[in-house]
């Protein structure tokens, strides 16, 4: 990643989607819960506020506050109820490919799908995955406090090396049946995915898959005589000539490729998405995860 994704920019981009996404969080963010709420209990240690809606318990309204700022708002307090959401960032060098858009993106979207979990109260961790290791990038985290105390990690992401993503999630601690997970990769690879899919899915967890691909992959402008490099394996070279049959066949390989990841995940009862590197994140939190029922 060739510069710092997460700044003032981004940050007040979530002040934005915040005021969008006010009372409209359903799906894998509170929806699945038996009640939108019901992450937070009667326990000591209080955890935010937010607007009172009709129907919410009136014994929870902040008085103090009311008299204060002559609007209503609910104290909410942390139980072991709490949901945690999980976000796996691919960070292999081919999701640095060509000007670095598909890791600024994973980068964004992991920080605002983040946001939105401590946002609902969730807890959220982030973990980066490169080679066969987890490694844990924010650490169980609840609350827009402590959140932006931590969102600068996302700039320390390193994209390098290959991933296998399944290898690397087994071993880790993923939860039991107390939230969603997200794996964040181009899922251009050989390399076997399908069974961390099936454990996470076997632990009782929502997942979510988010596929990102830059422009030039999508629909590759490339003509003529070309030395081209397998950009994890800088071993691998090709030289082609690219014409109108090469390209028809890169478009059947990709499509075998975003297949393959969207008709497992279907299969498992998953979700997923297929996010242009360059899609703007406000089009993408509110047109593809609307579809998917995270947003409605």
């Amino acid at each position: 990643m060739k510069k710092y994704v997460i700044n003032e920019e981004f940050l007040s981009r979530l002040d934005i989607l915040e005021t969008l996404l006010k009372n409209n969080v359903a799906g894998m963010f509170g929806g699945n819960k038996q009640s939108k709420y019901g992450s937070f209990g009667s326990s000591c240690e209080f955890a935010d506020y937010r607007d009172y809606m009709p129907g919410d318990d009136i014994t929870k309204i902040d008085w103090n506050s009311y008299a204060r700022f002559d609007k209503l708002y609910l104290k909410l307090f942390l139980d072991e109820r709490q949901m945690h959401t999980r976000i796996y960032i691919d960070a292999s060098r081919s999701m640095d490919y060509g000007r670095g858009e598909k890791a600024e993106q994973a980068v964004r979207l992991a920080a605002a799908l983040a946001y939105m979990s401590v946002n609902e109260m969730d807890r959220v961790s982030v973990y980066v995955i490169k080679d066969r290791t987890v490694t844990e990038l924010i650490p169980p985290t609840v609350g827009k406090e402590s959140f932006f105390n931590r969102v600068g990690k996302f700039n320390e992401i390193e994209f390098d090396g290959d991933s296998y993503i399944s290898e690397a999630i087994l071993p880790s601690v993923v939860g039991m049946g107390d939230g969603m997970s997200v794996i964040i990769s181009d899922f251009l690879t050989d390399n076997d995915y399908e069974t961390a899919i099936d454990h996470l899915v076997s632990k009782k967890r929502d997942v979510f898959c988010i596929q990102i691909l830059s422009r030039e992959e999508l629909a590759p402008q490339l003509t003529g005589k070309m030395h081209l490099y397998d950009s994890e394996n800088y071993d691998k070279t090709y030289k082609k000539n690219i014409d109108r049959d090469i390209l028809k066949a890169y478009r059947a390989a990709l499509g075998y490729a975003t297949d393959r990841i969207r008709d497992y995940c279907f299969s498992r009862g998953a979700n997923y998405i297929l996010a242009s590197a360059e899609d703007d994140i406000g089009r993408i939190i509110f047109g593809r995860l609307e579809e998917e029922g995270v947003v409605k």
